[in-house]
């Protein structure tokens, strides 16, 4: 098997897609962040001592695709095109869905992930003080659509790209 990130000599390299031709590609993440009752209370009432929680990681997260470039080395910088950052407040925690969406030469699944995951700590920067035990759990591509490899949902999710 050969891995397109290494080279002939096993080094890691950033793979050539200039002469790939952009296409229309979304991607959709899903994560969770599980937190005590004391915690989803206090976002659901909106007392949270820090302010507006889920205002503040739908935005990071939303930054956060836009970056991911910056933050993964070997990531293309592709143009992000759509992104949402969905937050549902449930009996133990947050759900965190990103739908991220390009036209252009590579996928745009890293974007996807990184958005859930930069919102999932928003999440726990904005709560660790009311507690230090919340956990992000389950971040993964649910969907994605476009590009050579064409659609894929994750079996036993509903498709989102």
């Amino acid at each position: 098997m050969t891995f397109p990130h290494l080279d002939s000599a096993g080094r890691a390299h950033m793979v050539d897609v200039t002469g790939k031709t952009p296409t229309v590609r979304t991607a959709t993440a899903r994560g969770f962040v599980r937190c005590g009752a004391e915690v989803v209370s206090a976002l659901r009432d909106g007392t949270a001592p820090k302010g507006d929680v889920l205002a503040v990681a739908r935005i990071a997260g939303i930054q956060a695709a836009k970056s991911t470039a910056t933050l993964l080395p070997l990531a293309h910088v592709i143009g992000v095109h759509r992104a949402s950052v969905e937050l549902d407040i449930v009996d133990d925690g947050v759900e965190i869905e990103a739908t991220v969406g390009t036209a252009d030469r590579t996928g745009i699944e890293m974007e996807a992930l990184t958005a859930v995951s930069v919102a999932a700590l928003a999440i726990v920067d904005m709560i660790k003080g009311l507690d230090r035990s919340v956990v992000i759990e389950n971040v993964r591509i649910t969907a994605k659509s476009g590009g050579r490899s064409g659609d894929w949902v994750r079996p036993g999710e509903k498709d989102q790209a």
